[in-house]
């Protein structure tokens, strides 16, 4: 019976691992290979780094407050962060009357049975940031997860921010971007519909007296992001060094055992 189940239970990763690998090659094949002009000038993140990395890493909750600012008053007409509730905001360092006050100034969908119809209301602290209602050309993308989305994380959201530029004289012609579209090199294909969001030093009046330039900005509002995708981040911290610890105590322990069960036996 072991035997058929250890047989049963290779076949079914063997399939898993086959239909991956297909699902891997169609989507390749639907997205298409990168061209040289795509390798030749397409850059890696930029280093970024934030209180919120490594192993000890914790949010710097000014940073938190200045990367929302900087969302809700550049990011927030274009992008959405759904999966963030309004009561989320209190973990940034914000008391209940500001969240509160937050919320009022959104307008949130909701269906009407009575009425068979969608209405609006001002947000609540249970409502979540609602979608955005984007008039041009394109979908831009939800924000809530795009550091989890992305390789390189808040480091590609901040490259990405601070990344436009003129072409390079030597970029291919048809790798030139076309109407409506922004060259940047942390793209995957170079050119971006997005225009570029933060356009000058000062767009933004920091509450805290922090200096507002665009690389300030673009650090903070990466940062915000970081949190919105993992805002439970400092928690799963805390909960696995306490595994480890309990984890090295047990291993100690065991050994201990061991020693104390097997010490009289080892001279037979």
């Amino acid at each position: 019976m072991i035997r058929l189940i250890s047989i049963l239970a290779g076949l079914f990763f063997t399939v898993a691992l086959g239909w991956a690998l297909i699902l891997g090659v169609v989507g390749l094949a639907h997205d298409g290979l990168p061209t040289s002009a795509e390798k030749k000038f397409h850059e890696h993140p930029k280093e970024l780094a934030l209180a919120s990395d490594g192993m000890f890493g914790k949010f710097d909750r000014q940073q938190l407050q200045r990367g929302f600012q900087v969302y809700k008053e550049v990011c927030a007409n274009c992008h959405a962060i759904k999966l963030v509730a309004f009561r989320d905001l209190k973990a940034l360092g914000y008391n209940e009357d500001e969240v509160k006050a937050v919320a009022k100034g959104y307008k949130v969908p909701a269906y009407n049975p009575g009425m068979g119809e969608m209405k609006t209301h001002d947000g609540t602290m249970a409502d979540h940031f609602p979608p955005v209602v984007y008039a041009g050309q394109g979908s831009p993308p939800d924000l809530s997860l795009i550091t989890k989305a992305r390789h390189g994380g808040a480091a590609y959201v901040y490259s990405l921010l601070t990344g436009y530029q003129n072409p390079p004289a030597d970029l291919p012609k048809e790798n030139q971007p076309g109407a409506g579209l922004y060259y940047n090199p942390y793209f995957a294909n170079l050119n971006i519909a997005m225009p570029k969001p933060l356009t000058s030093d000062g767009q933004v009046s920091y509450k805290d007296g922090t200096k507002a330039t665009v690389d300030q900005m673009a650090q903070d509002v990466s940062a915000f992001l970081v949190w919105t995708a993992e805002p439970k981040l400092e928690k799963r911290h805390q909960t696995g060094w306490a595994v480890l610890g309990f984890l090295l105590f047990a291993t100690i322990l065991a050994y201990m055992a061991y020693r104390n069960v097997w010490a009289d036996k080892k001279g037979h």
